[in-house]
């Protein structure tokens, strides 16, 4: 099943049911640990709120995850804040039987932003050739079912399944499976697929609970792979923060993002 026919199509995506709740699921093989990749539900409630919206392209948007999210029914319950002339606010909630995300985002046409002010002080990183990396490989615990739903290779120095580096950073590249296309939405999911940057440092390897997830989109992606770079700075009071750069093909960085989890907990 690709990333879209799980969040996209009108068959198994987002159905308006009236009084401003959409009707969803979340699909099985998009978890770690039992309960849904919290990227994937983020991707399923921003295109939602985009649709009550009637806008094409998430630009920003901010998840507080109150609870995990298993695979199932869910319902998304939105409220356009403000409709103005480039952009909409919109809330949502993404609830089971209880609640499980809060969501605040704004969105709008990306492709009519003015792109003749370009400026990067950072550009896209050169770290060789992705089908030269080994792909991660899905089990059924770990690493996590979610990773078989897309094509995701660790660069060298960060692949953490061969010994931590000691320093909290996760770079690589991700596609999406059958050559399926990056959009705005599906961005959200690449923001939090790779594995935790504190992975890479001498913390415990278990379930990292995100409480707050931010996602800036700059562009609209080119397809093929991602150019992904996640780095902490900052591990205090048993939280951690998770910067997030990704750049497409073609070298254009298309999403900032910006994640406070909670420090595993030793068994």
């Amino acid at each position: 099943m690709s990333f879209s026919s799980a969040t996209d199509s009108f068959d198994s995506g987002p159905r308006p049911t009236g009084s401003n709740r959409w009707d969803a699921e979340i699909h099985p093989g998009w978890d770690i640990g039992g309960n849904a990749n919290g990227g994937y539900l983020l991707a399923i409630a921003g295109r939602t709120m985009a649709r009550a919206a009637y806008r094409p392209d998430v630009t920003t948007i901010t998840a507080h995850y109150l609870r995990p999210g298993p695979a199932g029914p869910i319902s998304i319950d939105t409220n356009v804040v403000k409709a103005g002339r480039r952009f909409s606010t919109v809330q949502g909630t993404m609830a089971t039987e209880k609640p499980i995300l809060s969501i605040l985002g704004s969105f709008t046409d990306l492709a009519a932003n003015p792109s003749e002010h370009e400026v990067m002080l950072q550009r896209a990183p050169e770290w060789g050739d992705p089908e030269d990396m080994p792909r991660v490989e899905a089990t059924d615990s770990f690493p996590p079912p979610a990773m078989g739903r897309v094509d995701l290779r660790l660069h060298p120095e960060d692949n953490f399944y061969n010994g931590p580096s000691g320093t909290p950073q996760m770079r690589g590249w991700v596609r999406l499976t059958d050559d399926e296309p990056w959009d705005t939405f599906s961005l959200l999911l690449a923001s939090d697929i790779f594995p935790p940057t504190v992975f890479n440092a001498n913390f415990t390897i278990g379930w990292v609970p995100t409480l707050e997830l931010t996602v800036h989109v700059r562009n609209r992606p080119a397809p093929g792979w991602l150019r992904c770079e996640f780095a902490s700075r900052f591990v205090t009071g048993g939280f951690v923060e998770e910067d997030g750069l990704m750049w497409d093909s073609s070298g254009i960085l298309v999403a900032q993002s910006r994640q406070i989890s909670l420090l595993p907990r030793p068994e």
